[in-house]
């Protein structure tokens, strides 16, 4: 299987740089797939797990949001935030989510409130595939 070089990066570091087969990513408007040879595009992604394959390794992360580019040769995430799943501090995490929650009570109805409960829905639901992950 043809491999291409991917690179996630966030601000506090570069996470990732290597060939892979394979890397699955949450999309805003869906989770896609990436292999050799796809595609040009330019795609804004929402909180969520980023999975890359390369061989028989899997390699996951949790990136909470950003934008994926991939043209040509190069092939980039750039994350808001990111780190790999088994670095991710998820009493923090738990945290953020009783923090946003609550906020929801103060916001107005409106614009931002629905883009509140989307990054609550998005949070919960990173929350219920690291707990699932760690069940086994």
């Amino acid at each position: 299987m043809p491999t291409f070089r991917l690179t996630l990066v966030s601000p506090e570091s570069l996470l990732f740089s290597d060939r892979v087969d394979q890397a699955d990513l949450p999309g805003v408007e869906g989770d896609f797939g990436v292999l050799s040879g796809h595609a040009a595009i330019v795609a804004m992604l929402r909180p969520g797990i980023v999975t890359v394959m390369a061989g028989n390794t899997t390699r996951k992360f949790v990136a909470l949001g950003g934008l994926a580019e991939f043209s040509g040769e190069e092939r980039t995430i750039l994350a808001e935030s990111a780190s790999p799943v088994e670095e991710f501090d998820l009493a923090e995490f738990h945290s953020m989510i009783e923090e946003l929650q609550q906020s929801l009570e103060k916001q107005p109805v409106g614009t931002e409130l629905d883009r509140a409960i989307a990054l609550l829905d998005h949070y919960k639901s990173i929350r219920t595939s690291l707990a699932a992950a760690t069940a086994f």
